[in-house]
């Protein structure tokens, strides 16, 4: 099938969460809502459900969800609850609310207040020294509870060999996306940075297993083009979340291209695989859990070192990026704190960068169209 073909096949995945929902349900399936950050899908992979991830959206103005928090909160948090309320998510047999920031901590009891009489809400607590034994053994434990729960849902066990299973659909998936990434970087003239956002965004609405299949052959075609020309600029993107419709066609308009991200919603999501030779599928997701490294969400014992700010501009480097885009989310104090160590580490290595604000209410995106027009001219 052409590249052009298959990318709008993930587009129109992508673009439609709620039809991929009602296709799983039809045949059958139960689904599970994922919320940021790091939920072990291959739990609900194993149980024969749905995983389906929850990122808050961009075509919604609140109204029920600030009933149940402050205004401060971040939108991607208040988002997911309003789609919960509004009905969108009503096709769920249960949500899993990871608590790995400040916001995410108290709204996940809000979720729980919310759906109390809607839907199941698995409360998911990871340790922050998660490096050490104890930490994996705390890292063990929640996700043992949280497999007591799926299994509440889909009303059988979930076997070891099942999760085992599924650490290898997840793995290879994994190892596709990054493909994909290194790929796209070195075809920007095929792969604008809305059609690399459609494709890896159309991962959370598809079982693994199905969309690795789709994204294999699309690499295949990638792997086998030419190489063509490109009259634009190649960035690194970094940040939580970036894929609103008014920043891609920003980045598309002023010929931006992704050549590599440090995206939690993107490549962070999937850089880390699970080890495939433990005799224990629970503890496999725990060691993959405690080797996650370069998110601002976690603790980081080399941070004297600057360890995460030296891996964004090590993307620039091995990417060919002429700059970096920050995408900083609206109320998100751990990328507000850190972003005053990475503008250092950037200008140290001498890498043109711009911060761009997001705010998944914002309609308007006319001033960051400007702002990433004069990154393009600057560049």
């Amino acid at each position: 099938m052409a590249i052009s073909a298959l990318i709008d096949e993930f587009k129109k995945v992508s673009a439609s969460p709620k039809t991929m929902l009602a296709k799983y349900k039809a045949e059958g399936k139960k689904a599970i809502g994922c919320l940021p950050y790091y939920v072990p899908e291959e739990l609900v992979y194993a149980a024969g459900m749905v995983p389906m991830g929850v990122w808050g959206c961009n075509g919604k103005q609140e109204i029920r969800s600030k009933e149940y928090c402050a205004t401060f909160y971040c939108t991607i948090a208040q988002q997911s609850l309003e789609m919960l309320l509004d009905g969108t998510l009503d096709g769920l047999d249960g949500i899993i609310t990871p608590v790995l920031c400040d916001t995410l901590r108290p709204m996940s009891q809000n979720f729980k207040v919310a759906m109390k009489d809607k839907m199941p809400v698995i409360f998911l607590a990871h340790p922050q020294v998660r490096q050490n034994a104890a930490g994996k053994q705390f890292t063990y434990d929640a996700y043992n509870e949280v497999k007591g729960h799926l299994e509440e849902i889909c009303g059988h066990e979930i076997t070891n060999d099942a999760i085992k299973d599924a650490i290898k659909v997840y793995n290879k998936s994994r190892a596709a996306r990054r493909e994909f990434c290194k790929l796209a970087g070195e075809h920007p003239d095929l792969i604008p940075a809305s059609a690399r956002a459609a494709v890896l965004r159309a991962a959370y609405f598809m079982l693994k297993d199905e969309y690795t299949a789709k994204l294999e052959e699309l690499n295949k075609e990638l792997a086998a083009a030419p190489a063509g020309k490109f009259d634009g600029h190649k960035v690194v993107v970094s940040g939580i979340i970036y894929n609103m419709p008014g920043i891609l066609k920003a980045l598309d308009d002023n010929k931006l291209a992704v050549a590599a991200d440090d995206c939690a919603y993107e490549s962070r999501s999937f850089a880390v695989d699970a080890p495939e030779d433990l005799d224990n599928g629970l503890q496999a997701l725990a060691v993959q859990f405690a080797r996650q490294k370069n998110d601002v969400l976690l603790y980081d014992p080399t941070y004297l070192e600057n360890t995460r700010s030296e891996h964004v501009c090590s993307l620039v480097k091995e990417s060919g990026a002429e700059g970096v885009i920050v995408f900083m989310m609206q109320f998100c104090d751990p990328e507000e704190m850190e972003y005053p160590d990475l503008k250092k580490a950037l200008d140290a290595h001498h890498i043109p960068h711009i911060k761009v604000g997001v705010d998944q209410m914002t309609r308007d995106f006319g001033q960051a169209a400007t702002a990433l027009e004069a990154f393009a001219e600057s560049l």
